[in-house]
């Protein structure tokens, strides 16, 4: 075992307990994988500290965790033989082959992790096991794939969370697991819950102002005198940027996570003998009177404590006898760069909404564009083979491709939810969608209204359909039972073939189309194909919103759909304006910033909410894209890798697409730890085969000309032995020749999807 001296930080803690360095050349494999340094740090206190000799209970930590107010296990509901945990939910390790092939008691395995309340002699049982079951998980390299494990990166850096849980299910040890005590600063609080835990293990921002801790990664700033974090935004501020009190509160914790961080610098360098440091608005802030009240301590209350458990009681008792259904999250895109920062925005407000469950991109593609795909690694995937191009009639219409892999998704994977959600490559979620809530049920989906879908009202639904009067104006946001779109989503796919089919129909006074080229035959497919079943929507204006339209007061809009252009001011944002331009793969491109608040008068509060709305929604975006950025691109700016990395990334791609269907999909949850917490460079490589197509036309066009000024002056040269010598000889003129080439326009129809 290899240990390593630690000059600095040794007087931090109250009683620093110096350990065996795991971090490189580990005992078994040269592995190099620090978070392994948790569970062994935790066997070696316990077998050599005098402290664990004399402790009924002790409280498991990260560092990166800001403590609010006290964590005493007892009152949390930690009980011997039922530690208290925090809910990490992406460990979908524990429902598939993964658990089966770690623990003898795969139903035993919890998703849990962050704050851990244990009770002395569990732990004495349980440590080495969780240490064992690290160093096996991470062992096992065939399971590290992201729908096995829910690693974003499929590269094990969870290992040591499986190892938790394994090793937890081995003892049967089951938790207390509660959902409310530490939230990740950036994100909103469920209104009445009063976390006393901010982990900050994400980066977060409050309006411009933004924090990533991976950024300081190197950084010496506790030995530097009087040197902190940028400092943040004034509660002042934060008041004028936010006025929904629930979204306010989530910034108020962003500040007190960072201020306090500040605080504790400030504290610290004193304590190095650092001199005073100058007056600073900031620093008369941080010992202000406003500020302490702001820090007091944090208490839990009856909403806190409420564990996961006693919440499905309840559900069960409300329900009729069963607890919440499951629920998975689909949408449609395509192999190009724009259905993928589409894509990127989506999993992030996906991962930040709350929605239950899991969610898998559809994306269709030909064999020829998968090829040359360099985005699998975006989302959760199921491969659909591309009908942009119809096999039969050769239209070119790939609007198709929704019903298409949506049927191809149901026939080839084994679904186990029982309520599918169904949305666009253009939406942000902003909060939760479900079927209890939005009263969804077998027979009877749940849908967003498209009141333009004139055709239901006039001799389109008689012609398509045989149930004309069953047709709903309905698209978007769909929730479905998974019998009925098994029943339905061949109709939805013959439907659209059809409406599609029926050129004499597409006039503008038919369809509601403006271009009338028969774009929104797809969503005339889906009212027809429903009506065909006779299949009723329950019609909700209140899901989702327009960014740019004025939002009905009181809503809480669960999804921003910004099919549409809208402005703030003198700023605007057209997604369509961004159909050929790769903001994904170029290091650190992002959309135009949106203004910080709205020109238009407070007084005039309808505008004024609809800006905020547009603000929040491309603030989002950005968002997504920095720490899609964060994540690929090194500090050079670069995402190239070399061959032999690109040659495993495609064998990579190969093995994720043989994988058991039932495991292509990743568990959503608010905490995503450590998944986001390390770097993954990617390459921009231009592909060989168009390399070699590229020298060759070089190559040919310098022969070709060679060969022109080769015949002009053989000619010339014949031409002038004819001549008299007295005659003089004419000049060569050389002439230039213009190609005259056709723009291609690839930019399709908008229309409000």
């Amino acid at each position: 075992m290899r240990r390593r001296t630690i000059p600095k930080g040794m007087h931090f803690g109250t009683h620093p307990l110096r350990l065996p360095f795991y971090e490189v050349d580990p005992p078994k494999t040269g592995d190099w994988y620090p978070a392994i340094n948790k569970p062994a740090g935790v066997v070696h206190w316990l077998k050599h500290s005098k402290e664990a000799k004399n402790v009924d209970w002790v409280v498991i930590l990260d560092a990166d965790m800001i403590i609010r107010g006290p964590i005493i296990p007892w009152e949390l509901g930690a009980e011997k033989g039922r530690p208290v945990a925090a809910y990490y939910g992406y460990l979908i390790g524990c429902d598939n082959s993964l658990a089966k092939l770690h623990t003898k008691h795969p139903e035993l395995c919890d998703k849990v992790g962050g704050l851990l309340a244990f009770h002395i002699d569990d732990l004495r049982v349980f440590a080495p096991l969780w240490l064992s079951k690290t160093e096996e998980v991470r062992e096992d390299r065939a399971h590290w794939a992201t729908n096995i494990t829910g690693d974003i990166y499929g590269k094990g850096w969870i290992s040591e969370m499986y190892g938790y849980s394994f090793g937890a299910a081995e003892v049967g040890l089951r938790h207390k697991i509660n959902d409310n005590l530490m939230i990740y600063p950036g994100y909103v609080p469920r209104e009445g819950i009063e976390p006393i835990l901010l982990h900050y293990g994400l980066p977060f921002s409050v309006g411009n102002w933004s924090f990533n801790k991976l950024a300081h990664h190197d950084d010496g700033i506790v030995y530097e005198c009087n040197q902190l974090f940028p400092e943040p935004p004034y509660p002042k501020e934060v008041r004028q940027l936010e006025l929904d009190p629930n979204r306010r509160r989530g910034l108020f914790l962003s500040l007190e996570c960072i201020n306090i961080i500040n605080e504790g610098l400030l504290l610290q360098h004193a304590a190095n003998g650092c001199p005073k440091p100058t007056w600073s608005k900031y620093l008369s802030f941080l010992k202000s009177k406003a500020y302490a009240e702001l820090t007091q301590p944090k208490y839990v209350n009856p909403a806190t404590l409420q564990m996961m458990e006693d919440i499905k009681e309840e559900h069960v008792d409300d329900g009729a006898g069963k607890p919440h259904p499951k629920i998975h999250t689909i949408f449609s895109t395509e192999c190009t760069t724009y259905f993928d920062w589409q894509t990127v925005g989506l999993m992030h407000s996906f991962r930040r909404s709350g929605q239950p469950g899991n969610i898998t991109r559809l994306l269709s593609c030909s064999d020829e564009d998968l090829q040359q795909y360099k985005g699998h690694d975006l989302a959760p995937t199921h491969y659909v083979p591309s009908m942009s191009r119809h096999p039969l009639t050769g239209d070119w219409y790939p609007a198709i491709n929704k019903p298409a892999a949506v049927l191809h998704w149901l026939n080839h994977v084994n679904i186990d939810a029982e309520f599918i959600v169904i949305l666009d490559a253009d939406m942000i979620l902003r909060g939760p969608i479900t079927p209890w809530e939005f009263k969804a049920a077998r027979g009877r989906p749940v849908s967003t209204p498209y009141d333009y879908l004139i055709g239901c009202d006039n001799e389109l639904a008689k012609l398509h359909t045989s149930h004309p009067e069953a047709c709903d104006k309905v698209g978007g946001v769909i929730i479905m039972h998974i019998d009925d779109l098994r029943k339905f989503a061949m109709l939805w796919l013959h439907k659209t073939e059809e409406v599609r089919a029926d050129r004499a129909h597409y006039a503008r006074n038919i369809t509601g189309d403006i271009y009338e080229s028969g774009w929104i035959s797809e969503m005339y497919g889906y009212s027809f194909g429903a009506a065909e079943l006779k299949l009723r929507h329950t019609v909700n204006n209140e899901i989702l919103i327009y960014p740019g339209y004025v939002p009905v007061p009181g809503v809480k809009y669960r999804v921003f759909h910004y099919g549409l252009r809208f402005s703030v001011g003198n700023w605007s944002f057209d997604k369509a304006d961004w159909r050929n331009v790769d903001v994904v793969n170029k290091c650190w491109a992002k959309f135009p910033d949106p203004p910080d608040s709205s020109p238009v008068d407070p007084a005039n509060n309808e505008d004024l909410q609809r800006d905020l709305l547009s603000i929040e929604c491309a603030k989002m975006l950005n968002e997504a894209l920095n720490l899609h950025h964060q994540k690929r691109c090194s500090s050079d700016n670069s995402l190239s890798t070399s061959k032999e990395e690109e040659k495993k990334e495609e064998g990579g791609v190969s093995r994720v697409s043989n994988i058991d269907a039932n495991d292509d999909s990743i568990s959503n949850n608010i905490s995503t730890n450590r998944l986001e917490e390390s770097t993954d460079v990617r390459k921009d490589e231009v592909p060989s085969s168009f390399r070699f197509w590229v020298i060759c036309l070089w190559a040919f066009s310098g022969v070709g000309f060679l060969v022109v000024i080769f015949v002009v002056y053989s000619g010339h040269r014949r031409r002038g032995t004819r001549l008299k010598h007295g005659r003089r000889r004419r000049s060569l003129h050389t002439g230039f020749m213009e190609t005259n080439g056709r723009d291609r326009h690839s930019r399709g129809v908008e229309v409000p999807l």
